[in-house]
C-alpha cells in the first residue's frame, strides 16, 4: 500500500460514493479496505483474512488471485488496449470468445452481443426485444412481465424490471412498460393446504390472466432468473418453466433468462436454463464470464431473432444499438482465460459434487429454531430466518436480523450475504472452494444463528 490506511478511509469517505452502501454508516465506520485476496480468501488492511463465501458480488467463480487471467490481461492490453465493435470491426479474442460462449450455450442460441455488466446485458435485451416484434410490425408489443422480488439490475429500465421495492424509494420508477407477476417462492407465497404443484398451476394462471387484461399484442417477454438471486435465492416449482413457455409462446411472447448469477457453473452446470426447464428465446450474462476480473457481459439471441433483425437491418439499415467497451478486446482475452480455467479444472463438475455436499451440511441448521428453510442449488444457497417455524413469520425488519448475523458470522472469519427485505442470508462460494473451507462457513453459520435462541 503506496499510502498509510488511516489516510485512505479519510479521502474514501470524502470522495466515494459507494453502490448500494449507507452514507451514514461509511462516515461513522469508515469502509472496509480489501487490499489483496487469494483463492477463497480476501484480506483487509488491518491483516484480517475472510473466507469470502460470497465470491465478490456472485461473480468471482475460478477464485481469487489468478495468474493466468493477470496475464491475459497483460498480453492482450500490450497487443491492442482498446478498439471498439463500431462499423462491423472486430477484434480475434471477441470472435474466438463469442464461438465458445455459442459451444457452451443452451441449444437454440446462436448469437452473442458484448457489453460491460449485467445490467446493460439486460437494458440491451429489453431493446432488441423491442426491435424484434416492431420489425414483424407488433409495434404495440412494450410491455414486459418480471416478477415480484426479482433482481435484474440498476439502470432506469432494469432497476423497473426489479421487484424490490428499496431499489425504487425516492426515485421515479418503475417505468410503466413494467407488468409485475408473482414470485415462484412455495415455501412463503403457497395458500393453506395447496400442494407445490397446485401453486405452480395457480401462478402461471395468474401469467395467463394477466395476459389477458393487458392484451397480448401489448407485450414483448418476460424476464427470468432460472434460481432468483438478491430476492432471496428461490427455485421455482419443476414444472413452472416448461408450463411457462408453453404460455408464452401461444401468446408470441419472447421470455429471456436472466443468467448473470446463475450461468458459468454457479448451479453446478454451465447455465442455469437448461437444468430447470427454462427454454429461453434470449438470456443474458456477466459476472462470472470473467470471474469479476474485468467488466464484461454477454447477451444471448436466438437464430430465428437474429433472422429477423438482420433482415430489418437489410430494409433500415444499421442496428443501432451498442456500448464503447463492446467486445472490448482486454475482456474478451480475459473471459477466454477463464472460461479456459473453468474447462481445464473442471470447475462446474466440482461445483455441482462440492454444491451437493454444502446443501447437505446445511441441513444441519433445520435443527435451530430460527431457521425456516434452506433452498438453492449447487453453490448457491439461501438460509431462510424467521422468528415462528410454524407460522414462518420473519423478523421485524427494523432488528435487523440478518445483517446482525452476517456480521457474527463475519467475526469468526466468513463473509456470507444478508438480504434484509427477505429475511435470507445468502451463500455463493467461488466455484473452487474445498470440503474444509464449506465446514468452516456452516460451522460460523450455526455458532452464529445459533445465538438468536
Amino acid at each position: 500500500m503506496s499510502q498509510d490506511v488511516s489516510a485512505l478511509i479519510e479521502k474514501d469517505a470524502k470522495y466515494v460514493l459507494h453502490p448500494a452502501s449507507s452514507i451514514p454508516a461509511l462516515i461513522e465506520n469508515g469502509p472496509q479496505m480489501i487490499v489483496s485476496a487469494k483463492g477463497c480468501h480476501i484480506t483487509d488492511a488491518d491483516g484480517n483474512e475472510l473466507l469470502d463465501a460470497v465470491a465478490g458480488l456472485w461473480c468471482v467463480n475460478a477464485g481469487y488471485g489468478r495468474p493466468e487471467l493477470a496475464e491475459a490481461m497483460k498480453t492482450s492490453a500490450e497487443q491492442l488496449g482498446y478498439y471498439h465493435s463500431f462499423a462491423n470491426a472486430s477484434n480475434p479474442w471477441q470472435v474466438e470468445l463469442a464461438e465458445k460462449l455459442i459451444a457452451h450455450a443452451p441449444d437454440g442460441l446462436s448469437k452473442v452481443f458484448f457489453g460491460s455488466s449485467g445490467s446493460d446485458c439486460n437494458d440491451t435485451l429489453i431493446k432488441i426485444a423491442w426491435h424484434y416484434h416492431s420489425l414483424q410490425g407488433n409495434t404495440s408489443k412494450i410491455k414486459i412481465i418480471a416478477r415480484d422480488q426479482a433482481y435484474h439490475g440498476t439502470s432506469i429500465s432494469t432497476a423497473s424490471l426489479t421487484g424490490l421495492p428499496g431499489f425504487h424509494k425516492d426515485f421515479p420508477i418503475p417505468l410503466d412498460f413494467v407488468l409485475r407477476t408473482d414470485c415462484p417462492h412455495y415455501y412463503s407465497h403457497g395458500l393453506p393446504d395447496e400442494t407445490e404443484e397446485e401453486f405452480c398451476d395457480r401462478l402461471i394462471n395468474n401469467v395467463a390472466e394477466l395476459i389477458e387484461k393487458e392484451g397480448a399484442d401489448n407485450i414483448a417477454a418476460f424476464f427470468a432468473e432460472p434460481v432468483m438471486g438478491a430476492g432471496g435465492i428461490i427455485v421455482p416449482p419443476e414444472d413452472y418453466y416448461p408450463k411457462l413457455k408453453r404460455l408464452l409462446t401461444r401468446y408470441n411472447i419472447l421470455l429471456i433468462a436472466d443468467e448473470v448469477i446463475c450461468g458459468f457453473g454457479r448451479l453446478g452446470a454451465w447455465f442455469g436454463s437448461p437444468q430447470l426447464g427454462l427454454e429461453p428465446d434470449m438470456m443474458a450474462t456477466a459476472k462470472g464470464i470473467t470471474s469479476g476480473y474485468f467488466p464484461m457481459s454477454a447477451a444471448f439471441i436466438s437464430e430465428s431473432i437474429w433472422d429477423v433483425l438482420k433482415i430489418g437491418s437489410e430494409k433500415i439499415g444499421a442496428f443501432m444499438h451498442g456500448y464503447t467497451y463492446s467486445g472490448h478486446p482486454v475482456g474478451a482475452a480475459v473471459a477466454l482465460a477463464n472460461i479456459n480455467i473453468i474447462e481445464k479444472e473442471n470447475l462446474v463438475s466440482q461445483a455441482a459434487a462440492n454444491g451437493q455436499y454444502l446443501h447437505e451440511q446445511l441441513q444441519s441448521l433445520m435443527n435451530l429454531p430460527s431457521v425456516g428453510e434452506i433452498r438453492g442449488q449447487g453453490l448457491i444457497a439461501g438460509i431462510q430466518l424467521v422468528s415462528d417455524k410454524h407460522s414462518k413469520e420473519l423478523h421485524d425488519a427494523s432488528l435487523k436480523i440478518p445483517l446482525k448475523v452476517a456480521n457474527l458470522v463475519k467475526e469468526k472469519g466468513v463473509i456470507v450475504r444478508p438480504l434484509p427485505t427477505v429475511g435470507t442470508l445468502a451463500i455463493s462460494p467461488p466455484l473452487t472452494i474445498s470440503k474444509s473451507e464449506i465446514d468452516t462457513l456452516v460451522q460460523a453459520l450455526t455458532d452464529s444463528i445459533s445465538s438468536l435462541g
